[in-house]
């Protein structure tokens, strides 16, 4: 009997370390007082994998940001009906836990509208915002916010954002799907009528209480070799102090859209700028996270594009490295999970992109 009370308690104890064991100034698990996840910051570089992680590394000749982040996994990333998925279905696993064709957006593969990680945490009493480089109505972000089974209905996307209760913020292009229709529907003045403010950049913006958008584009935004600038950062810094003040908390999703559409081009000045940009974007969340002590980092993609390799250079002798692109498309590589925060030690191990909202939201306490 004394054996089974010893064997017992030694459980118990067991149970109890377990129970306490949270993230560190570091982000590294430890003995503590157990602590959830206030705010969550998610970052999916679009078309990013690890040869674009090590490309941006080798030619900025520094350490990633993301690479900094002391918990790593890896996620496959197919689709409900295909082996190779599109952003649509990637954006829509990562962002509800659920497999749907490529194509569809917001719910699974038989139609049926589900419910994003973004519409959760507003319902639980959370700011929510989106920050692109794209389109705002594009795949990764629509699977946020819209139901469709056409990721490129885009003026009915944009409908579903004009009536969601849910998002309070974002920052994009895709101006002209809310008010150059083609049913001549003016969404944006529906939308100031219940609060909603609107700026043309993220300098214009003034602090204010009612949600807002900024559009800086009619369509895409310019690429960073464009001039776009430091969009990505800035956007990062400004919705984070826009929320950070709000007591329940907040959702921020960060998408670095056109690293995907420099894997499609096989463009690699476009692809390392772009890099860049989001990793950026990537240390200013990591720089509130390590003062805030209540903020979940999650780093991500949605899969990998252009088939990037880094073979050896044209000198041939294993001093310099050349981008060999196989493909102009996306590929079935798995992408990697960086985590730093409260819950980030869930983000261990292979697992699908199905899985993420399950670490998010058990890392918050639900």
């Amino acid at each position: 009997m004394k054996k089974l009370i010893l064997v017992f308690l030694g459980f118990s104890f067991l149970f109890t370390f377990s129970a306490c064991v949270t993230s560190n100034d570091e982000g590294h698990a430890e003995d503590n007082q157990a602590v959830v996840a206030k705010n969550v910051i998610l970052f999916i570089g679009d078309g990013m994998s690890y040869a674009q992680i090590q490309a941006a590394e080798t030619i900025l000749n520094k350490q990633l940001a993301m690479q900094s982040m002391p918990f790593t996994g890896n996620s496959t990333t197919y689709s409900a009906d295909k082996l190779i998925t599109d952003s649509g279905a990637a954006g829509t696993a990562i962002a509800t836990g659920h497999k749907t064709n490529n194509g569809m957006i917001g719910m699974n593969a038989d139609s049926t509208a589900v419910v994003s990680m973004l519409e959760m945490f507003a319902d639980a009493g959370k700011k929510t915002a989106i920050a692109v480089s794209c389109g705002i109505t594009h795949a990764t972000p629509a699977a946020f916010v819209a139901k469709n089974i056409n990721r490129n209905d885009y003026e009915a996307i944009a409908a579903d954002f004009a009536t969601t209760d849910k998002l309070d913020y974002f920052v994009g292009g895709g101006r002209n799907h809310f008010q150059k229709r083609e049913d001549g529907q003016d969404l944006l003045s529906g939308m100031q009528e219940n609060g909603w403010q609107f700026f043309d950049e993220l300098t214009a913006v003034v602090p204010t209480s009612t949600k807002f958008g900024v559009f800086v584009a009619d369509e895409h935004p310019a690429s960073v070799l464009e001039g776009r600038g430091d969009l990505l950062p800035k956007a990062t810094a400004l919705l984070i102090k826009q929320m950070s003040a709000h007591e329940n908390g907040f959702f921020l999703m960060i998408e670095g859209s056109q690293i995907d559409w420099a894997g499609h081009e096989n463009d690699s000045a476009y692809l390392i700028n772009e890099m860049a940009d989001f990793d950026a974007a990537v240390l200013e969340a990591l720089q509130f996270a390590k003062k805030d002590g209540e903020t979940l980092v999650v780093v991500t993609s949605d899969h990998e594009t252009g088939g990037l390799t880094l073979v050896n250079g044209p000198n041939k002798d294993y001093t310099r490295i050349h981008l060999h692109y196989s493909s102009g498309n996306h590929t079935s590589v798995s992408v990697p999970v960086f985590a730093y925060g409260p819950g980030a030690e869930y983000f261990t191990g292979v697992y699908d992109n199905i899985d993420i909202i399950d670490k998010v939201m058990k890392a918050s306490g639900y």
